[in-house]
């Protein structure tokens, strides 16, 4: 089987991955995944594609994460698996749909203005 690339972004982060029929391993920055990602709940949000269509175990996954934090970098690994599962196979697309996978999280964080400590913060008036 030919190997599949797909890009997933979330906030800062972006996920490259290439996916191609294995055993099942997911290499991050050529670590392995648990070791990446040491908290269940993130190891939970980068297979739950895989555990959904019923692909965990089938396919190696080799990622190149880059930016944001570690949470923005998971949701953004999770995009791309899910990206390259339809890929594969259109009919996944209803399921990952359903819970929410698919779409690409927009919202960023917003630009600090001049003349504000912060983005929507202003320094303290006073009238007198």
């Amino acid at each position: 089987m030919e190997v599949i690339n797909a890009l997933g972004r979330r906030k800062t982060a972006v996920a490259r991955i290439y996916m191609k029929s294995g055993n099942g391993t997911i290499t991050v920055n050529k670590r392995d995944y648990k070791e990446y990602f040491p908290t269940g709940i993130l190891q939970f949000v980068v297979e739950q594609p895989l555990s959904l269509t019923g692909n965990a175990g089938a396919y190696d996954i080799k990622v190149n994460l880059d930016g944001g934090g570690i949470n923005g970098q998971a949701e953004a690994l999770s995009l791309a698996i899910s990206r390259a599962l339809c890929e594969i196979n259109p009919e996944y697309r209803p399921t990952l749909k359903a819970k929410g996978l698919m779409r690409r999280d927009p919202r960023m964080v917003e630009r600090k203005k001049p003349g504000q400590p912060k983005a929507r913060k202003k320094f303290q008036f006073s009238k007198r």
